[in-house]
């Protein structure tokens, strides 16, 4: 099933503009709106005695994982947004050729590596971020620095072999062995069904005994979400089918290949997209699965937005030169992706009420409330 890739290249293999903004200098991320630093730390992680799913020859699954926290203050240099062979993978991968390779690799973030963590004991409500196929998990750095700095902690992962480039401590590089075997016609139900369990797996090392961060102490075992962009966000629903800790969910434009059973999945969950995935619209599980959501729910579409509107690709695409074809610039596709999943996981994870959520708004006239 050829799916995934094409809408990958479809999305992020867009038409360079020669002499397009900031063409010759460094990607810029808009700063975090709330008002804690943030702080991350990269972790490694290994799933003893579960084969890799793609690579079994590879041994047991390793992840690599990114945690975004709220910290104390905000001391030295900002984290890199990526390396320049994982730029050139994610270019070069999706098809764009007419910018350099390192073109990403400038880009700073705003986030502080192994910085103090702010709060106390179990105060932060906790949101996994899975990203879209053959993304990293930095391609959310934007929603998660936010996130971190309005007081939640974000786990984002890499779901090995199937990002252009995962980069693990030791300097290997993993690549997309999973674009390889896209002609199964079960494909994304696989890669949705592997990815709860790498979630699940996620979740067991934070909140078990031997936690692999010093500051997981903080995260809130009780108040626990996972926002997914393309396969991630199919990939939520599916992990709250089978991991009862996820109390919420959101699928950011993403093709449910893995339908919600006939039983319903009983907890909240939002779909935000393109028009695309309007009701009637080109992708029909969202219309299929809509009515198999029996808790608080609602179905928002996003006028003029595209499919890598919901990351940071449609940004720094702009930023870089290449057009994906958006309606609406960069800054402004983030400010809404951050909005309205912040107001989500704040009325569901904090119970604040949010009225964005239940009506039309004058500031984001863009947002069609389904």
């Amino acid at each position: 099933m050829k799916r995934l890739i094409a809408l990958t290249a479809l999305v992020l293999g867009g038409v360079a503009v020669p002499g397009g903004a900031a063409a010759s200098s460094s990607p810029v991320l808009p700063a975090p709106t709330g008002p804690y630093p943030v702080g991350v730390a990269t972790l490694h992680l290994t799933d003893v005695g579960r084969a890799d799913p793609w690579v079994p020859a590879s041994g047991d699954r390793e992840l690599m994982v990114s945690v975004w926290y709220p910290a104390a203050s905000a001391v030295g240099e900002t984290a890199r947004y990526l390396s320049a062979v994982e730029s050139e993978a994610i270019l070069r991968g999706a098809g764009i050729a007419d910018v350099p390779g390192d073109s990403l690799s400038g880009t700073r973030t705003h986030e502080y590596p192994d910085a103090v963590p702010a709060g106390r004991a179990r105060s932060l409500p906790t949101v996994v971020l899975s990203p879209g196929f053959t993304w990293p998990r930095s391609s959310l750095t934007a929603l998660a620095e936010d996130l971190s700095s309005h007081g939640y902690a974000v786990i984002g992962i890499d779901h090995t072999y199937e990002t252009f480039a995962t980069t693990f401590p030791d300097g290997r590089v993993a690549t997309c062995a999973a674009c390889m075997l896209e002609e199964v016609d079960d494909f994304g139900a696989q890669a949705v069904q592997n990815r709860a369990v790498d979630v699940s797996f996620v979740l067991d090392r934070f909140f078990g005994e031997r936690t692999p961060w010093p500051g997981a102490g903080l995260l809130d075992p009780e108040r626990i979400a996972m926002v997914g962009s393309s396969l991630g966000g199919a990939s939520s629903a599916e992990t709250m089918l089978h991991d009862r800790r996820v109390d919420v969910g959101a699928n950011l434009d993403g093709t449910m290949f893995e339908p919600v059973p006939a039983a319903g999945l009983d907890r909240p969950f939002l779909f935000l997209g393109e028009p695309a995935h309007r009701p009637g619209g080109a992708d029909p599980t969202w219309d299929r699965d809509w009515e198999r959501l029996l808790g608080w729910k609602r179905w928002l579409t996003v006028t003029g937005a595209v499919h890598a509107s919901f990351t940071d690709y449609d940004l720094l695409a702009e930023e870089i030169g290449v057009d994906l074809g958006s309606e609406l610039s960069g800054v402004r596709t983030v400010e809404i992706t951050r909005r309205y999943v912040r107001a989500f996981l704040d009325r569901h994870l904090r119970g604040r009420s949010q009225p964005l959520l239940d009506r039309p708004s004058v500031r984001y006239p863009e947002v069609v409330v389904h």
